[in-house]
């Protein structure tokens, strides 16, 4: 059975990026992105619809995400998706998240008064991701 996972997603985001390290050092950084889209309705109703997602960034990719990004600027990512189950521990309940691995990246605006950014090759470059074991929700993280 063939199968594909690829995500493309052009937005902003919606809060600056959070670096954080494993215990073994690897750069991870968490940003949320929001996509919209806008349309008419049959009556000519204007509409806009807001897709909120998180999005996980690894090793030198995230440390640069961290450094040129900040809220509000409108990027493009590439990655896959990655469905995460856990158990919450205040309520003993089952929770699952849809959330992107990012493994590639490009600037959308020029980023003026956020610095110099890296050239278009840093930011396309493929991310370095690990084989790791999924992430648990921001309030489990172990570091």
């Amino acid at each position: 059975m063939a199968s594909f996972n690829k995500v493309i997603l052009a937005g902003n985001l919606t809060r600056d990026p959070e670096l954080r390290y494993t215990p073994k050092g690897t750069a991870v950084a968490r940003l949320g992105l929001a996509v919209n889209r806008r349309w008419r309705t049959e009556t000519g109703e204007l509409r806009d619809e807001t897709t909120f997602v998180d999005v996980d960034a690894f090793g030198k990719t995230a440390e640069t995400i961290a450094q040129y990004l900040k809220k509000g600027r409108a990027v493009l990512i590439e990655g896959r998706l990655r469905y995460d189950t856990w158990e919450d521990k205040q309520t003993g309940q089952k929770r699952s998240k849809l959330s992107v691995v990012l493994e590639s990246f490009s600037f959308l605006d020029s980023g003026r008064g956020e610095g110099a950014a890296p050239s278009a090759d840093a930011s396309r470059a493929p991310a370095d991701v690990p084989e790791v074991e999924p992430l648990p929700p921001d309030d489990d993280v172990p570091f």
